[in-house]
């Protein structure tokens, strides 16, 4: 697996050019404004209610001695908390709402890496398309929320809490990739299938979710740029291992 994280990091290597030379960057005009506005929702409502969070959490720890020691990490904790949740809503919230727009793009790529005439595979709808990115991204959003709130937990315990930093990180990654590997998927799976395809190539997800997850990290300029590059390198990926099964792939 560690192989192919590594190979799904280094797609993003060649995915700024490869943008430039198919001449993708208007396709990604809607998609960039969607997680433009999309950020400034999620993460200012996140800020607003950092310190309700803090101060319920504080509210736990009914004696005088240490009260102040446990508000600060209470309050640390829900900023904490706020920014997990916000990134997870973010990240769903623009995949899915930006598939319509993301699907002709990984077309393209397919089609400039396999040879094969657009709409060789099943030709879906921009509402197919929409429902589509809705429902994966609903089902990851649950999935990861359900994961992610005992990870959270044991940050409460000391040595603990390293380990489970790293594993949020992982969790965020993979379905961040899940979502982005899903634009290619949807033209030759239907839904079940997609995600036995994911889960067999965790590897490349995880890979494409790290930087994905790093990008949201730069100010302004990460959450306009994360999707062109993070789906472009996603797509790469995608088309490599689809053409790498051993049996044909059947359209949906």
């Amino acid at each position: 697996m560690i192989k192919n994280i590594i190979s799904g990091i280094k797609a993003y290597f060649g995915a700024f050019s490869l943008i430039s030379k198919l001449k993708l960057w208007t396709y990604f005009a809607i998609p960039m404004g969607i997680s433009f506005i999309t950020a400034i929702a999620v993460f200012g409502s996140a800020y607003g209610l950092s310190d309700n969070i803090g101060g319920f959490i504080a509210k736990i720890w009914i004696w005088d001695w240490g009260k102040d020691t446990f508000s600060t990490i209470s309050n640390f904790i829900g900023g904490l908390i706020i920014i997990v949740i916000g990134l997870i809503l973010f990240k769903h919230i623009i995949m899915a709402l930006s598939a319509p727009f993301m699907s002709p793009v990984s077309e393209k790529i397919e089609a400039y890496f396999t040879g094969n005439p657009p709409h060789s595979h099943r030709n879906t709808t921009f509402l197919q398309q929409l429902v589509r990115g809705i429902k994966i991204n609903g089902r990851n959003l649950f999935m990861e929320l359900l994961l992610t709130i005992p990870i959270l937990l044991l940050k409460l315990i000391p040595v603990v809490n390293i380990f489970s930093t790293i594993l949020l990180f992982m969790v965020q990654a993979y379905y961040a990739g899940f979502g982005n590997m899903d634009y290619t998927l949807e033209r030759h799976y239907q839904y079940k299938e997609s995600l036995q395809f994911v889960r067999k190539h965790r590897g490349l997800a995880i890979g494409n979710g790290i930087v994905f997850i790093l990008f949201l990290l730069i100010p302004v300029i990460g959450v306009i740029l994360v999707l062109p590059l993070s789906v472009t390198a996603a797509s790469t990926r995608t088309v490599e291992a689809l053409q790498l099964k051993n049996k044909p792939v059947h359209a949906a």
